[in-house]
């Protein structure tokens, strides 16, 4: 892969790529990043099993507030996004079963920005549905795409990243935004930063070397221990003409019946050709799909980012998120249902109206809901999707 190529002139593209853009002042409007082509893509799927019996099938983590701030992680998505695109320039994409959901959730978003999956086919689909929308209303759109189940501090730095991603994805590229690691994670993939781009209005943007899968703890170690590496956070800017360029390249079979499903939707045929297509696309995640292979190809980039991110994966990273005295149990609900004596850290949940009483114990957590209790320790929060699973084989009606 080579790290040259023009830095403020073109990009330099991949084999067969059809599209590159030079700088012009139109990325500035008044001394700031112009935006007006900016679409933001919210892909709001998944059943969060690691968090049940808080989140289910029907109910799952994005509809959920688990920070006690009165908005759930959909809604504190949406907050975060409305100063980069407003409501008309803000897709929601989700399955038909939670679409009332995040209808009532986002009053402000039309209708018609809320794309509904007939079935769950991973992010490949979810994204690339987005964008082949997009490019019909507008062919120059500029697509980012954030999970309705993140939580994200430092709202400047986020807005500033997000903004040189924009200019960075103008150049043809696909921009992933780097997560700064606070810990040698585990359970992230990493991305390897390469040279830096030297673009105007985007210094911080640079090329990606390569993603890396989850790496065992000695790996992990290494990787933070060079500085070159960021969290992949899942979170990726391209305009969507390329997006589908590349798609077309990697992901065929997927590009194909995406097109199909484009050319219905905005006609009365979107049910029936949306029922046809969608059970037959394959499942697979964007980053295998299109930036992986991008990356060797030079066509991705990254803007190393500052603010703080979390996924919310697990109870354990919950405990992070909320407020607690030295030493004592996080609590996500009404603090006065629980009663302590010589207890130190974990979680308890009291989402039953009874009192959650513990004693001698330590980093447990405790989640009581109206048809299950759920008890595991923080080391082990991991897990909780076995649980899950059991209940299924069980028939048990609480997932």
């Amino acid at each position: 892969m080579s790290d040259g190529g023009p830095v403020s002139g073109g990009v330099q593209t991949g084999a067969g790529s059809s599209w590159s853009a030079s700088w012009s002042e139109d990325d500035l409007e008044d001394g700031q990043i112009d935006l007006s082509d900016f679409h933001a893509v919210v892909p709001a799927g998944g059943a969060g099993t690691r968090l049940w019996p808080l989140s289910r099938s029907d109910r799952p983590k994005f509809l959920l507030d688990l920070t006690g701030r009165g908005r759930t992680l959909l809604q504190s998505t949406w907050d975060r996004l409305q100063p980069l695109a407003d409501a008309d320039r803000t897709l929601v994409v989700t399955g038909r079963l939670h679409a009332d959901a995040v209808a009532a959730q986002l009053p402000e978003l039309p209708d018609a920005n809320i794309l509904r999956e007939p079935c769950q086919r991973d992010s490949a689909a979810a994204i690339g549905l987005a964008a082949a929308v997009l490019v019909r209303r507008n062919p120059d759109a500029v697509l980012g795409s954030f999970a309705a189940d993140h939580n994200i501090s430092g709202r400047d730095d986020f807005e500033s990243s997000v903004e040189e991603a924009v200019v960075t994805a103008r150049r043809g590229f696909v921009v992933t935004i780097g997560i700064a690691p606070s810990h040698p994670a585990t359970g992230f993939g990493y991305i390897r930063l390469g040279k830096r781009l030297r673009l105007q209005g985007a210094p911080n943007a640079r090329r990606v070397v390569q993603f890396k899968e989850k790496p065992d703890a000695r790996t992990a170690s290494a990787y933070l221990s060079t500085g070159d590496y960021r969290w992949n956070g899942g979170m990726f800017v391209a305009r969507a003409d390329v997006l589908l360029e590349l798609l077309a390249l990697h992901a065929p079979v997927l590009h194909a019946g995406l097109q199909r499903i484009a050319d219905a939707w905005d006609t009365p045929q979107r049910d029936t050709v949306l029922e046809e297509q969608w059970s037959a696309l394959p499942s697979i995640a964007i980053d295998h799909a299109v930036a992986e292979p991008a990356a060797e190809e030079g066509r991705v980039a990254v803007v190393p980012a500052t603010f703080g991110w979390d996924d919310v994966g697990d109870f354990s990273s919950l405990a992070e998120l909320l407020p607690a005295d030295v030493d004592m149990p996080k609590i996500l609900g009404d603090p006065d249902l629980v009663i302590t004596e010589g207890v130190a850290g974990g979680l308890v949940v009291p989402g039953n109206d009874r009192v959650v009483a513990l004693l001698g114990v330590d980093d447990l957590v405790v989640v009581d809901t109206p048809d299950a209790l759920m008890v595991t320790t923080r080391a082990r929060a991991q897990e909780v999707k076995k649980l899950v699973e059991r209940a299924k084989e069980a028939g048990l009606k609480v997932v």
